[in-house]
């Protein structure tokens, strides 16, 4: 009993319609031959395997098929039959292996016999196989021929590598282009081979025989009849296929990958250990895990890919990857990726490969060894999937209820130093609206009384935003906890947005993609936003914390300790004699203004700071006001420090045409008031 012929020989294509992954050259093909428009010599060109040849036999049958012009052969006439699979040949057609009858003695041999005319058939067809290794002598010899043929000849060229191919002949020619074979496409079609066959297949083995095959039908028709006749009652096993083949089994892989997620070094050389001991090739070993990894760097980034036939694997494997995936962040899993690929070129000559497949491993547990970019964003991987763990499911972030503003502490603010009191200095008086201050004149005639101004802080507070899920692990608490810094950040960048910062504004609320800040008046607010301060914030969160938030705004009048700042004017006088003295010592006036609640005990450490913190705020406005319009020489040293670290794009009194009190009306939404010296 004779053994059957090998599966590509079995299943070669006896018509175009019968050519798997070839449709931009067998339609083409199909209808040149059915418009009776074939060219007298075509070129043929691709990789190994994927249907060159076979396609030159089939155009050979359609052209000498007795139902010409017909665009696939009958397969009844007896051009057809002989032409067939298995059949015997046709005298008509000559296939020439041109790598052994390349020569220009060759060439001109089939110069003298193709002159004669076909024997039973239409056509002459010459298929010269590897078509690039007839030397240059040889194609010159053909030169004329393949240019003006006798009506009677036809020529199929079939190479590998038609840049080798002499161009006055490729010129002459119709090229069409053969690809390699899609891995999908590739699959199917074992499948229904193995059905034909009556033999069962694990799906899992099918991904490793397409591997093996690289894209070319017969390299992996080749492989699965190996698979196939070493294949017991069971079929071809996942097991049977990664033995013969030599691939690295799964279970190994997915060992080493969840050892490098949990950073297990045991685990991981334990398992290069267990390659070396079985027997299998370090190489084989690194390149297959440089796979395994760019699998999961497309699952992390495509979750469903699995699911899609983005990536050709079976079922269970694909809720591995992805179960895998989520365990590294998309720098780690990219950072190894990039040290495995290295060290593979590495391997290729070396003789130590074991050796060198232990220090790629040892690269990828310790990324703090890479002071590379890719090693700094794959620590900040690690790190924040250690905090997402440590700290479980993130809980919504919820607005801390407002206290009352003059129970909170005031916003972080560059804190003055305390003020000399043997020296004399004339003090703005800083009045919180809307309660009236009075304060007693030097002589002894009634304290005039200052009518309250009317601001925003008068107005009940607006409820608090609706809280919102946090989707990172900032919370509102850690905002305002780092808060200090993003603020000093925004100083160097942009002086007036720090100005906003430390005066008029606080944080409300904060979720995964926005902050929101509350503003102590609608003024405030406006200039915040115009100024473009909104984008200095954002750079500043960026460059403190990471997070790249997006701005909001509400008007609260309660975002300040102090309420709005009402900004006296000061004295035309100065008092050198007298030293400054605190206001309640002015005159025995009402705590209300100073104290809402006098009932509760009020810490005087805090509204000392407060005073002083906002005191400086306005003393600061005033002297940038009253210097507005002096020559740069006559400014005082202050004047001058703060236009040296001033941003260009900050908002400046001579250059707008408005006056100190617009600009602080507008910028701060405060009011000047005379000013009443201190006795």
């Amino acid at each position: 009993m004779e053994s059957p012929l090998a599966l590509y020989r079995r299943y070669r294509p006896e018509t175009f319609a019968e050519v798997i992954g070839q449709e931009h050259v067998t339609e083409p093909l199909r209808a040149a031959l059915a418009n009776n428009r074939v060219n007298h010599a075509y070129l043929f060109s691709g990789p190994r395997g994927c249907g060159k040849t076979t396609s030159a036999r089939i155009l050979a049958r359609a052209l000498n098929c007795e139902q010409a012009p017909i665009a696939d052969p009958c397969g009844e006439c007896d051009s057809c039959r002989d032409l067939a699979r298995g059949g015997p040949g046709s005298i008509d057609v000559i296939e020439i292996d041109a790598a052994s009858h390349g020569g220009v003695d060759d060439a001109r041999d089939l110069r003298e016999k193709a002159f004669f005319a076909p024997v039973r058939s239409r056509y002459k067809v010459y298929i010269i196989d590897e078509a690039h290794m007839v030397t240059t002598q040889g194609f010159n010899a053909l030169l004329k021929l393949v240019e003006e043929p006798p009506p009677h000849l036809r020529f199929i060229f079939a190479t590998t590598e038609p840049d080798k191919v002499l161009p006055t002949i490729r010129s002459r020619t119709h090229h069409y282009p053969f690809r390699l074979i899609p891995p999908r496409l590739l699959s199917a079609y074992l499948s229904e081979l193995c059905s034909k066959e009556g033999v069962t297949i694990d799906p899992a083995a099918l991904p490793l025989v397409v591997r093996a095959g690289a894209g070319s039908a017969r390299d992996t028709l080749s492989v699965l009849d190996q698979l196939l006749g070493g294949a017991g009652p069971a079929g071809v096993s996942y097991e049977l296929a990664t033995g013969l083949l030599g691939y690295t089994p799964d279970t190994l892989l997915d060992d080493v990958v969840e050892a490098f997620a949990g950073g297990d070094g045991a685990a991981v050389f334990g398992v290069v250990d267990k390659v070396i001991e079985t027997g299998q090739d370090p190489r084989r070993f690194t390149e297959d895990l440089l796979r395994r990894l760019r699998d999961l760097v497309i699952v992390a980034a495509v979750p469903d890919a699995p699911a899609t036939g983005l990536i050709d694997v079976s079922e269970d494997q694909g809720e591995r990857l992805v179960a895998q995936a989520a365990r590294f962040g998309p720098a780690e899993l990219s950072r190894a990726a990039d040290i495995v690929a290295s060290g593979l070129t590495e391997m290729r000559g070396a003789t130590a490969p074991r050796l060198l497949l232990e220090l790629l491993c040892a690269r990828v547990l310790l990324p703090g060894s890479d002071d590379a970019a890719n090693g700094a964003l794959a620590r900040l991987d690690r790190l924040e999937k250690r905090m997402s763990i440590s700290g479980g499911t993130p809980s919504p972030t919820v607005a801390a209820p407002q206290p009352p503003a003059q129970d909170r502490p005031a916003p972080p603010v560059d804190r003055p130093s305390a003020p000399d009191p043997a020296k004399p200095v004339l003090e703005p008086q800083i009045v919180t609206a809307p309660a009236p201050v009075v304060e007693a004149a030097p002589q002894a005639e009634p304290a005039p009384v200052v009518e309250p101004v009317e601001t925003p802080a008068a107005q009940a507070p607006p409820e608090p935003a609706a809280p919102t899920p946090s989707a990172g692990p900032l919370t509102l608490v850690d905002v305002r906890r780092l808060w200090p810094d993003i603020v000093d950040a925004t100083k160097g960048m942009r002086r007036l947005a720090w100005m906003h910062l430390t005066q008029n504004c606080q944080v409300v609320a904060v979720d995964g993609t926005t902050l929101t800040l509350g503003f102590a008046n609608a003024g405030a607010r406006d200039s915040f936003v115009s100024g473009g301060c909104d984008a200095v914030l954002r750079q500043a969160a960026v460059d403190v914390v990471g997070a790249s938030w997006k701005i909001g705004t509400i008007v609260d009048p309660s975002a300040q300790a102090e309420g709005t700042p009402t900004v006296t004017k000061a004295a035309t006088a100065a008092v050198p004699d007298a030293a400054p003295e605190p206001p309640a010592a002015a005159a025995p006036v009402d705590p209300a203004p100073w104290d809402p609640q006098p009932e509760a005990a009020p810490d005087p450490q805090a509204a000392a700071a407060a005073t002083a913190a906002a005191s400086a705020a306005a003393r600061e406005a005033i002297q940038q006001t009253r210097s507005a319009d002096q020559p740069p020489e006559q400014r005082g040293p202050d004047w001058a420090t703060a236009d040296a670290d001033a941003h260009p794009d900050d908002l400046d009194a001579e250059h707008q045409g408005v006056s100190a009190a617009e600009l602080l009306q507008r910028e701060l939404g405060a009011q000047m008031i005379e000013e009443i010296p201190h006795q």
